[in-house]
């Protein structure tokens, strides 16, 4: 661990960086939180007293004392801010979409290359508490062979809001943004599918972008195949289904409720809190035993800690640990989330090309 901390400049004070970003990294031993790029100085000020605020992203970029710049815009601005900051010579940690589409993900992919930046995406669910304990139980082998993976993140929010998420403008809609989450994680247990079909639709009165999807991702060779993972999201749920359904060749497990970190940054709190990412609802799990007679019990659920990611992003900046979410992941992300949109668009499954 280097003497002297790493020093992020961020770039946007909305929802994504006053919420998700700068409490988070601001807890990470050896990184700091040294300027924001916002066009609103109270209210970071008001949140961080200490910390210099600049006009615009030129003004940040240009800074020699910034190391690492993360990008916290709306979706649209990902691939411009995060273009300017690695040609700069700067580290970047984009926010998930990492671009708009596979074309400027392919582009920010060399450009990190060439001048030898790390070049992140905060996939920020991999530390999710119920993501670490799902993992956890396929790794013990209790379930056997997955067959079957249903995973949702339902929420109930019936009123169409004034902001850039819910308005029909590039990057919008809940595919690209809930979807960037769901289709990471079952890439990272499955890794990639064979096919994948998307149905989405604007379900709410008033809606004006896709406020609801349903994707089936089909593992039809390899590892992992014959295998079905369901992704489902929406915003009209009063009553959530469970977070995550996986059954196997011996057993399932249920999970129900999302993690907490969400809510307890929205709330103000901050990292490291008493119990920060602890998770008070169990998963059940059944498994059968040889003698037929199904067995019950729960498996509590571990901490999640988003800090853990921006800790990762420190150490390979330092060249002590490899990066997190690495830009040849980002990639073959956009290119799933790419292809859901034209599955969506022909109401038909893709089959998808080994690379």
């Amino acid at each position: 661990m280097t003497s002297t901390p790493l020093r992020a400049g961020l770039v946007g004070y909305g929802f994504a960086g006053q919420t998700f970003h700068a409490p988070v990294l601001s807890a990470v031993p050896g990184l700091a939180l040294a300027a924001v790029a916002s066009s609103q100085p109270h209210k970071v000020h008001a949140d961080w007293p200490g910390v210099a605020v600049v006009p615009d992203v030129a003004a940040l970029v240009a800074r020699a004392d910034i190391d690492l710049i993360v990008v916290a815009t709306p979706n649209a601005q990902h691939h411009p801010v995060a273009k300017a900051a690695l040609e700069a010579g700067k580290h970047v940690v984009v926010d998930k979409p990492f671009t708009l589409d596979v074309a400027e993900a392919r582009e920010l992919e060399l450009l990190a290359r060439r001048n030898n930046r790390v070049l992140a995406v905060y996939q920020n669910r991999r530390f999710d508490a119920d993501y670490l304990t799902l993992k956890d139980v396929l790794a013990s082998g209790e379930l056997g062979r997955p067959v079957y993976l249903e995973s949702h993140f339902d929420r109930f929010r019936p009123e169409v809001r004034e902001r850039w998420r819910e308005q029909p403008v590039p990057g919008s809609g809940l595919w690209v943004n809930l979807g960037s989450h769901l289709v990471d994680q079952a890439v990272q247990l499955f890794g990639r599918p064979d096919t994948l079909q998307l149905d989405t639709a604007a379900l709410r009165d008033g809606a004006l972008v896709e406020d609801y999807f349903h994707a089936v991702l089909r593992y039809e060779s390899g590892p992992h195949a014959p295998l079905r993972v369901v992704l489902h999201a929406t915003t009209l749920a009063a009553h959530a289904a469970p977070r995550y359904i996986v059954h196997g060749t011996r057993g399932s497990y249920v999970k129900h409720g999302v993690d907490t970190q969400e809510d307890a940054l929205r709330a103000g709190q901050r990292p490291p809190a008493a119990g920060w990412g602890a998770d008070p609802l169990d998963g059940e799990l059944t498994v059968h035993g040889s003698d037929g007679v199904p067995q019950y019990r729960s498996v509590p659920t571990r901490a999640g800690n988003y800090v853990d990611y921006y800790a990762v992003v420190r150490d390979a900046i330092l060249g002590h640990g490899p990066n997190p979410v690495p830009p040849e992941q980002a990639v073959a992300l956009m290119e799933l989330l790419d292809i859901g949109h034209q599955s969506a668009a022909e109401g038909r499954a893709i089959r998808i090309e080994r690379p």
